[in-house]
């Protein structure tokens, strides 16, 4: 890089190219071109694009990569003056490149140049060439690949053929001698020639697959001739353009037509290795990789083999390690296509326990590196672990995930016993992360026995003399109280705390003490309150022990443990408020330097947290210190790469949920660097593939900082932390809105001014679904503003249309199932927030559900597919009704919208709505999954209930009634009870036209109140709406049944407890008989007056609690009083007695006081 092409000694010779139509003479420029000068006159560029000459050029072209910026900058600007002369250009790239005495730097430059300048714009300079330009170019590009003797030049040449070939296919143009020339360049040329060509099949077979069906037969034969080719590279080419075909062409059955080409495939990558040519080999398992992600069916025939071969590879201990992690790649690729080839893997014999102990054997790429007992640092973490380690452990993961419990389970259970036992460290330790490893993927099966999955940990923990088996079988116990939680703090932490409290004893080995303090992070997180209780108090004393350690890493992982203590105790934690406060304020104010950055991050999420477990009332007393402390701490910065920003963020919003509207003062601080974090642009690099070298691509690989994307030709890498900031940032915004509502007015403008671009973020997922859950709170916001006074209402209708049209095209383009249910419900809300004000978007509205419902139930169709393969099995089962629930909420936030709008428009909105209803009918069909008949049943009540204005809805009855009457006795609890509302809101509104079905109902009704086990916790929903649709059908069907003889059976099953809307309904309907018709109820010596007083005394003392609690509205229980004195007063006195002999002394005693209240 430090020489120029003046400083080389000057050659004057003569050069015609052979077989050439670029006729020139090849000698020194008489005009010398400057290239530090600010502007190029006519000059200088007739010069650089001489036709006579190309030595002013290749000076240029010298200096493009000139070590003297201010040269190379010069240079650019040169060239890019050259473009406006595009054919001048064109014909002087293709000139140096095919100067066979020229420099060879130069001749790739021009080939990387003409790659560059033919793509950009679309191919916009090669497209605007004249045709005699266009057609001497393309046809020096085939006389180079043919003539050229430089390996790397013939690459990049072919690069460059494919480029310009396909930008004329984009473009409907042609290029008429290509497909002949790379026919009879691979019948008959030489081995370059037909590798080459090989390589532009393959690079151009998305564009020409299809056009090349007709010569199937031709391509077939041309292609295994070329695997049995002597010359590897031949063998190699012809292997791509295999892989290429069968990922381009769209029939299958072309595809299966190069099936039997798999052994000869398999063979190339068999011979490389034989022949001790692990790059090559390398090659071949990069392209069967691709083939495996491509079509999996497509190794079906041959999988035996294929497997073999490649366990084979994976098992063998003399190859590199690069060649055994493509080979085990391409198993676990396969074993994860279960949307294309289900339960294939699973068939062939005894391959996924030799996979599984050939992933155990990677776990022993691990050496006992003395830095890694003392580290402090996260990233040392890994010290010691190689390659294969990172590899194993990835990959025990995924196959976990992918063959489920049924198969995995077995094959860790074949290996354990032998592996826990042996004196070798290494096999220990691979036993336990292995397990650790397979536990998320494992979770039905383990949590079947909780306690014996969590065992070899547990002995390991208390018996094995090595730290780092100890350090995996604390990681093995945090693992699995993340993945295997609740369930496994419920019937286990009576072993697992205790042990891991016993490790934090550990002073002679730091990184066991803290990875205990971290694990018990895991167990709390998912841990009943009243299982962490007992070891308060000792875990306290541990974790403040901790603190005062030296160790930097025991200290931050004894800070965020407890964090999660504090967040786990709430109230109860305040008995230690006092001891741990002022800690965490030293830290704060004394934890400087670079080097206890996250200590003091730390610090700040645990300060947070103890101030929400404590609560305002106890926070109070030293918020504002706390506060100042954080300010401090903000006020001076942080640097780029530190973590602290997003700690801070987090901590600012828990404070906010702690101190509520005492924290608005606070807003003008905080929120300024909030929104500059949320509004971050992502931090983004393309670059084309193949243009770097493989050791730097190598390199970026291994940066963690970036996330890697191979887009076609271009390699995108996206830096992670501004993501990360990002998406913390929204989700903190969110929570802002939800929490101060209104009082969050001055910043309303710029969060929505943020938050509706992330709607439409596509890089990162918890940006928009922060986005996304962040609408439906700014219109509430809004909404207390205008209903304060504080806004009108045309600044609230203005707010709605700044909302619902960018949601609705979000939603419309959203690629992600699960986000897009979460937009429905997001819509769901909005809509209930605007009633009216919605009306505008309601076209736009109902013609993107119709896009989403059909997308749904294609994606459905799909899926229901793979239950008719030949390797399709139960576990296959289990992993289709997974996403099926998936697809399922998408459905069920779809009819949560039309509530809606129901609600909001009632009949009017019907007309709308009918071209969707042919959606949802199918789906009450018996042969339906339950999910999908609930949701059908769902969508007619709401119909019934919201939109029975003027009859509108009694068209529908007929063919609802029965499917809903029908549901009511579904094996399905959820079902049934969709269909006991349903029928209980048909029986409200629906008048006479109910009347034929009312025998039918009650019957159903019976059937679900009177069934063995109603009120177990499945069954207990269905059982209280049933309940409540017998008090409707007394209520407003009283002229088909008889009232007195069903009323005591209805009173019998009061009060409702567990559905608080369905119990606040029924108690009201209670009152609303006991004054209209009291004789009915009562009876006519008011025999059921006891029970009355009894249901009256249980729902009482509720009216005074939460929304979430009280089972009867505050209005209804003075009601009730009411009806209470009223009969103490008119009734004989042993009556009274009688009936309030019933109730115990203590609710006595809770009725007494509701009384008084």
């Amino acid at each position: 890089a430090s020489r120029t092409t003046a400083r080389r000694p000057k050659r004057t010779h003569a050069h015609v190219c052979a077989r050439s139509n670029v006729r020139h003479r090849a000698q020194r420029a008489v005009v010398d071109v400057d290239c530090t000068k600010d502007h190029f006159s006519a000059m200088d560029l007739a010069a650089i694009l001489n036709p006579n000459s190309i030595d002013a050029f290749t000076h240029l072209l010298s200096g493009l990569s000139s070590a003297d910026n201010e040269q190379r900058e010069q240079c650019e600007r040169a060239f890019e003056s050259a473009k406006a002369d595009g054919n001048g250009l064109a014909m002087q790239l293709v000139r140096v490149l095919r100067f066979n005495g020229g420099e060879t730097r130069a001749r790739e430059t021009a080939a990387v140049l003409a790659r560059r300048v033919f793509t950009a714009d679309n191919g916009a300079l090669f497209a605007a060439l004249a045709q005699n330009t266009q057609d001497v170019v393309k046809s020096e590009l085939l006389n180079a690949l043919k003539e050229e003797s430089e390996v790397k030049i013939t690459r990049k040449v072919c690069d460059l053929i494919c480029e310009v070939a396909a930008g004329l296919m984009e473009r409907d143009e042609r290029w008429n001698e290509l497909l002949p020339f790379m026919f009879g360049a691979v019948s008959e040329g030489g081995d370059r020639l037909k590798e080459s060509a090989l390589n532009i099949f393959a690079q151009l077979s998305g564009y020409i697959g299809e056009s090349l069906v007709p010569q199937i037969a031709t391509l077939h034969g041309i292609l295994n001739a070329c695997l049995s080719s002597a010359d590897m590279p031949v063998r190699v080419a012809a292997l791509r353009a295999c892989c290429a075909f069968v990922e381009a062409l769209e029939n299958p059955s072309d595809c299966m037509k190069f099936q039997d080409l798999l052994p000869a495939m398999l063979q190339t990558l068999v011979a490389a290795l034989q022949g001790q040519d692990e790059n090559t080999a390398q090659e071949a398992l990069g392209l069967f990789i691709e083939l495996a992600e491509t079509d999996p069916r497509f190794v079906r025939n041959h999988l035996t083999q294929m497997v073999e071969t490649m366990l084979s590879i994976a098992e063998h201990a003399d190859l590199e390690d690069g060649t055994r992690t493509l080979a085990t790649e391409f198993l676990v690729t396969l074993t994860e296509a279960r949307d294309r080839a289900p339960g294939m893997m699973r068939k062939v014999p005894n391959f996924v326990q030799r996979l599984y102990n050939c992933l155990v054997t990677f776990l022993l790429d691990i050496e006992d590196d003395e830095d890694w007992h003392t580290a402090e640092n996260e990233e040392d973490g890994g010290l010691g672990q190689g390659d294969l380690y990172e590899v194993g452990q990835e990959c025990l993961d995924r196959i976990a995930i992918a063959l489920g419990p049924n198969t995995v389970l077995p094959a860790c259970a074949q290996t354990m016993p032998a592996l826990i036992g042996d004196a070798d460290w290494k096999k220990r330790h691979a036993a336990l992360i292995a397990l650790s490893q397979i536990a998320e993927g494992c979770v039905k099966g383990m949590k079947k026995d909780v306690v014996g999955a969590v065992q070899p940990c547990l002995h390991a923990l208390a018996t094995d003399p090595h730290p780092r088996v100890r350090w995996a079988a604390i990681n093995g116990l945090g693992q699995m109280c993340t993945d295997l939680g609740p369930r496994l703090q419920e019937k286990a932490h009576t072993t697992v705390l205790p042990a891991l409290l016993s490790a934090m004893d550990d002073a002679k080995n730091p990184r066991c003490q803290a990875h205990a303090a971290a694990a018990t992070v895991n167990f709390s997180e998912d841990c009943p309150p009243e299982c962490m209780q007992p070891y308060l108090d000792s875990l306290m004393n541990k974790l403040l022990t901790l603190l005062q350690a030296g160790n930097k890493s025991v200290q931050e992982a004894a800070l965020t443990a407890l964090a999660s203590t504090a967040d786990n105790a709430q109230e109860s934690f305040v008995k230690y408020y006092d001891v741990v406060l002022p800690y965490l304020k030293n830290i704060l104010i004394n934890a400087n330097g670079s080097e206890y950055r996250m200590l003091r991050a730390k610090a700040v999420e645990c300060i947070s947290l103890v101030g929400m477990a404590v609560g305002r009332t106890r926070f109070s007393q030293d918020a504002r210190e706390v506060m100042n402390l954080l300010m401090q701490l903000q006020s001076g910065g942080f640097e780029d790469d530190d973590q602290t920003v997003q700690y801070m963020l987090q901590a600012w919003t828990r404070l906010c949920k702690c101190l509520g509207d005492e924290f608005i003062p606070y807003l003008d601080f905080v929120m300024g660097p909030l929104l500059k974090s949320a509004n971050l642009k992502p931090d983004v690099i393309v670059k084309k593939r193949g243009e770097e070298g493989e050791e730097e691509e190598e390199e970026e690989d291994d940066n963690d900082d970036y996330e890697h994307i191979d887009h076609g030709d271009n390699r995108v890498s996206i830096r992670t932390a501004v993501l990360e900031e990002k998406a913390t940032a929204c989700n903190m915004l969110c929570c802002y809105v939800d929490e101060l509502k209104d009082g969050i007015l001055p910043f309303l403008q710029p969060i929505l001014e943020t938050m509706i671009p992330s709607l439409e973020f596509y890089l990162h997922e918890e940006v928009r679904t922060a986005a996304v859950a962040s609408m439906p709170d700014i219109l509430r916001a809004g909404k207390i503003a205008m209903e304060k006074g504080a806004k009108d209402q045309a600044w609230f209708a203005q707010l709605v249309n700044h909302i619902i049209p960018p949601l609705i095209k979000a939603m419309a383009a959203e690629p992600e199932v699960e986000i897009q249910a979460r937009m429905l419900e997001s819509l769901a809300e909005c809509a209930a927030e605007a009633g009216e004000l919605v009306r505008d978007h309601l076209t736009a509205m109902l013609e993107t559900f119709k896009v989403l419902l059909t997308e749904s139930l294609e994606r459905r169709a799909e899926r229901n597919k793979r239950a008719g393969t030949d390797d399709f099995d139960e576990e296959e089962m289990q992993a289709l009704e997974e996403e099926q629930t998936a697809e399922d909420e998408v459905f069920d936030q779809f009819a949560e919208c039309v509530g809606s709008l129901l609600k909001a428009f009632h009949s009017a909105i019907l007309p709308a709505l009918e071209p969707l209803l042919g959606f949802i009918v199918p789906l009450l069909d018996k042969k339906r999954s339950p999910a999908e008949r609930r949701i059908a049943i769902c969508v007619f009540d709401d119909i019934f209930e919201h939109a029975s204005d003027g009859g509108a809805a009694i068209k529908y009855l007929e063919g609802f009634v029965t499917p809903c009457i029908e549901g009511c006795t579904d094996a399905d609890a959820d079902v049934r009870q969709a269909s006991v509302y349903g029928v209980g809101v048909m029986a409200e509104h629906c008048g006479m036209s109910f009347s034929n079905y009312v025998q039918h109902a009650l019957q159903a009704l019976a059937s679900v109140i009177q069934a063995p086990g109603s009120r177990d916790d499945e069954n207990i929903y269905a059982f209280e709406n049933a309940v409540c649709a017998l008090g409707k059908m007394c209520e407003f069907q009283s002229s088909s049944l008889d009232a007195k003889v069903i009323l005591p059976s209805w009173l019998a099953n009061l009060p409702l407890t567990e559905d608080k809307v369905e119990a606040r309904n029924v108690h009201a309907q209670l009152m609303r008989l006991l004054e209209t018709n009291a004789t009915a109820l009562l009876g006519a010596s008011q025999e059921h007056l006891p029970r009355v007083v009894s249901v009256l005394a249980d729902v009482l003392p509720t009216s005074g609690l939460s929304a979430k609690l009280r089972l009867v509205e505050p209005e209804v229980a003075a009601r009730m009083k009411n009806f209470l004195l009223q009969i103490q007063s008119s009734l004989p006195q042993e009556k009274l007695a009688a009936a309030w002999s019933v109730l115990s002394a203590e609710k006595q005693a809770a009725l007494q006081n509701a009384l008084a209240s």
